[in-house]
C-alpha cells in the first residue's frame, strides 16, 4: 500500500496513471458505454485516439506536472536519477531494464501496428450474386427463370433494327461509365469504385445470361443482394428511365458490339 501512495502521490506517477487511465477509457470504456446505451459497440477510430485524443491527454498533463516550479522539479527528479545517477545499484538496474524494455515495447507497438491479419469476411460475398426469380418493372411482373429477348431469334440471330435501336439507347445512357469500345473505361469510369465492367471481356457477361443482365440493367446497384456488398455497383436501377423492350434491345448490342455469345438457359 505505501508503493501505492508514493505513486499516486508523485507528480510522475500521476502523470503516467492518467495516460493508461485515458488510453483505457478510449480503447475499452467508451465501446462498452455505447454498447450499454444503444445496444452497437462503437469503438474509437485508431487515428483518432493516435492523432488527436491521447496527444490532447499528454499535452493537459504536461502543463499539469509544470504549473509551478516545485511540481516540475518533483516531475523530473525520478528521470534525472535514472538518467544521470551512476553510483546507486538498484538504479543501475532500473536503468538496464528500461533501457531493453522500452526498444522492446516500441518493437512489439510498431510490429502490432503493420502486421497483416488475415480473417474470414463478415459476410459471404459474391461477384456475380444470383438474382431474384421474379422482379417487377413498370408494373409488370417478369419472370426471370423463363424471361427471353424477344428480339433474338430461334437461331440466336439478332433483329437488325433492334440491334440499331440498342446501340443508340446505349450511346444516350451507358457510354459515360461502360465506354465506347465496352471495355469499362468511360469518361465516368475512373472516378467509381469499383470500376464498371469490362464487357469485352469473356470473363463478364459472356458467363451470363440475358435474363441476369436484364435483372441487373432494370434494378442496378441498389437492386443488389447482401451477399454482393463487397462488388456493390455504382451503376443506377434503369427502370423508370428505360422500358422493358429498351433494356433487352441494350442487352442485344452488348453481345453483338463485343463479339460475344449469351449464356443459354440450359447450360449449367
Amino acid at each position: 500500500m505505501s508503493l501505492v501512495r508514493r505513486v499516486v502521490g508523485h507528480k510522475l506517477g500521476q502523470f503516467a496513471l492518467v495516460l493508461i487511465g485515458a488510453y483505457l477509457l478510449f480503447r475499452l470504456g467508451v465501446p462498452w458505454l455505447s454498447r450499454t446505451l444503444t445496444g452497437q459497440s462503437a469503438p474509437v477510430p485508431a487515428h483518432l485516439l493516435w492523432t488527436i485524443y491521447m496527444p490532447i491527454v499528454l499535452l493537459v498533463m504536461l502543463l499539469f506536472v509544470s504549473a509551478s516550479e516545485d511540481s516540475w522539479q518533483e516531475f523530473q527528479r525520478p528521470l534525472r536519477e535514472l538518467i544521470i545517477e551512476q553510483e546507486r545499484a538498484p538504479l543501475i538496474w532500473t536503468r538496464r531494464v528500461v533501457g531493453i524494455g522500452l526498444p522492446l515495447l516500441a518493437g512489439l507497438f510498431a510490429y502490432l501496428q503493420v502486421r497483416p491479419e488475415v480473417s474470414a469476411p463478415p459476410e459471404l460475398r459474391s461477384v456475380h450474386p444470383a438474382p431474384a426469380s421474379r422482379i417487377t418493372l413498370d408494373g409488370q411482373a417478369i419472370d426471370l427463370r423463363t424471361a427471353v429477348n424477344p428480339f433474338r431469334g430461334a437461331s440466336g440471330a439478332a433483329d437488325p433494327t433492334a440491334l440499331a435501336e440498342g446501340k443508340a439507347i446505349y450511346g444516350q445512357y451507358c457510354v459515360y461509365c461502360h465506354g465506347d469500345n465496352l471495355a469499362g473505361n468511360g469518361l465516368f469510369a475512373g472516378r467509381l469504385r469499383p470500376r464498371p465492367a469490362d464487357f469485352t471481356d469473356p470473363g463478364t457477361i459472356a458467363q451470363l445470361q440475358e435474363s441476369y443482365l436484364f435483372w441487373r440493367i432494370a434494378t442496378g446497384g441498389p437492386g443488389l443482394p447482401p451477399e454482393a456488398k463487397g462488388w456493390n455497383s455504382a451503376m443506377p436501377a434503369w427502370e423508370g428511365t428505360l422500358a422493358e423492350h429498351d433494356i433487352w434491345k441494350v442487352i442485344l448490342y452488348l453481345y453483338d458490339a463485343t463479339g460475344q455469345q449469351p449464356r443459354a438457359g440450359s447450360e449449367s
